[in-house]
């Protein structure tokens, strides 16, 4: 099933450039790096501005937010390596369906859903560990602002982690019911910090 977007992509928002970082606001529905069949990505059009820049992470296509590109492949081995060993910190905003109310930490393996790719599952037998971090920042009607810390970075982890509390992400059209999927134009889910390097990078979400 092809990601749920119904509006035109926008422009990519360059936020900080220095001479061993770039970063930028990633709209939604672009891809981090060229697709198959569709060249335009996030990573080409910093390339454009400016040609060392290197992809240190990646956001799924529809998720929107902070996007990190190293200057050059000395700064992309540092700085991938601070995302392996866990010295960066994220912090996303999300609206989830339903009523959820205090914090906490979801802990679920996950793995590929191959039969059903590019989905992922919640796998206790053949899963990596997957730590989410949650908390609730208020009721909008009959759904719920959260912030949230992935503590590790598996792909659409944030998205089956909420699903799998019984929250799923409107706009999600992998893992949200039909209604629930339908119930916005785009998936809502914003990388809204991040701190790296000494750096602390906000970019609040734009619903």
């Amino acid at each position: 099933m092809p990601p749920h977007f119904t509006t035109p992509v926008t422009a990519l928002r360059v936020l900080h450039a220095d001479a061993r970082l770039v970063v930028v606001d990633k709209p939604p529905g672009l891809l981090s790096v060229p697709g198959r069949t569709e060249p335009d990505c996030a990573s080409a059009r910093v390339q454009a501005l400016y040609p060392d820049a290197l992809i240190v992470h990646r956001l799924d296509q529809p998720t929107s937010g902070l996007l990190l590109f190293a200057r050059g492949a000395q700064a992309q081995r540092e700085l991938s390596a601070d995302f392996a060993e866990r010295r960066v910190d994220k912090t996303y905003i999300a609206i989830v369906a339903g009523h959820l109310d205090g914090q906490g930490l979801i802990d679920q393996p996950l793995a590929a859903d191959w039969p059903n790719r590019p989905r992922q599952q919640i796998d206790p037998a053949r899963g990596k560990p997957s730590q989410t971090r949650w908390r609730a920042l208020g009721h909008e009607g009959a759904h719920t602002r959260v912030a949230l810390e992935p503590l590790t970075g598996r792909s659409h982890q944030l998205r089956v982690h909420l699903a799998h509390l019984g929250h799923p992400m409107l706009g999600d059209a992998l893992y949200a019911p039909p209604d629930i999927a339908a119930a916005s134009p785009r998936l809502l889910l914003h990388a809204s910090e991040l701190r790296v390097a000494g750096h602390h990078f906000v970019c609040p979400p734009e619903f």
